[in-house]
């Protein structure tokens, strides 16, 4: 299995903020999601994938090629929808087009039409005048257009009513089926994920957690119910973060099998949503 991207030990620091040694692989064909907390270091860690900024050690491949030598031929093949705006908003989508379209060789008119008809895009209208959904539709029609290979998308679906939000799964459902691209897709709305990715990678405070197959997470993950009195400095150990009430006690585990032989039947394991991961992670650290 081929993988489009890997990151090898790669650290980026800041004022406050650091990315730390994450080494990240995305595979071919599939859709990763990429989830944390805003302010986790999800675009950050985007920008280094796309050459925006430069790690301060590490390696970045995209296609098993590197930027110093390759970057057009690799930006060639991706498509990027970031969630701000990138448009001259003075100008109006066939304007935007003729400045985007000569930077790539593949670039298809036909299918860049077929996107403007299906998303019901004016082309006459100045981009100022746009929705939050219609440029978010007109970012998918410009980075679409020329058939990249892998697509890239920081928080596509902030700020988009439900509807289109559905609609845009819909479509990176089909791109990925029926066109066999690969989808690198951050987020920290993680419903966004359940119907369409395979892989999930999460990032906390700079560094990445868990980077695995989707499926695999009720297997490495478990929400654990039980009394109060099960809870002493010991087992409290076996959880990434807990939640007490009068009536129990609510935490998360990456220690399944070990929570299972300590407890028995005095527990209720349940499979944990990624919202609840990301919530005891943080919760976790935030206690820590």
């Amino acid at each position: 299995m081929n993988n489009v991207i890997e990151l090898h030990n790669v650290s980026k620091k800041f004022k406050g903020f650091e990315i730390r040694n994450i080494s990240l692989e995305v595979k071919s064909g599939f859709v990763t999601g990429f989830i944390g907390a805003n302010g986790a270091g999800k675009s950050t860690t985007i920008k280094m994938i796309m050459n925006l900024l430069a790690p301060d050690s590490g390696e970045v491949s995209i296609f098993g090629l590197d930027y110093a030598k390759n970057e057009k031929q690799i930006k060639e093949r991706i498509g990027f929808v970031y969630d701000d705006n990138v448009f001259y908003e003075s100008l109006n989508l066939k304007e935007m087009k003729k400045i985007v379209a000569p930077s790539y060789q593949q670039w298809d008119e036909k299918l860049f039409n077929n996107y403007i008809e299906r998303f019901n895009l004016p082309l006459n209208k100045k981009i100022k005048t746009f929705s939050k959904g219609m440029k978010m539709k007109a970012s998918l029609a410009l980075a679409l257009s020329h058939n990249p290979e892998l697509i890239i998308m920081d928080e596509p679906t902030s700020g988009l009513d439900p509807v289109f939000r559905r609609e845009l799964l819909e479509l990176l459902h089909d791109l990925m089926i029926e066109e066999d691209k690969t989808i690198f897709f951050s987020t920290h709305i993680t419903t966004d994920l359940d119907r369409i990715a395979d892989y999930i990678a999460f990032i906390q405070n700079g560094r990445l957690v868990y980077n695995n197959e989707f499926h695999l997470i009720s297997e490495e993950y478990a929400i654990v119910k039980g009394a109060l009195d099960l809870l002493d400095s010991e087992t409290e150990k076996e959880f990434i973060s807990i939640r007490k009430a009068n009536t129990g006690f609510e935490a998360l585990t990456s220690n399944v099998q070990s929570v299972k032989d300590m407890f028995g039947k005095n527990i209720i394991l349940e499979k944990p949503s990624l919202e609840d991961i990301m919530y005891y992670s943080q919760r976790g650290k935030v206690n820590a």
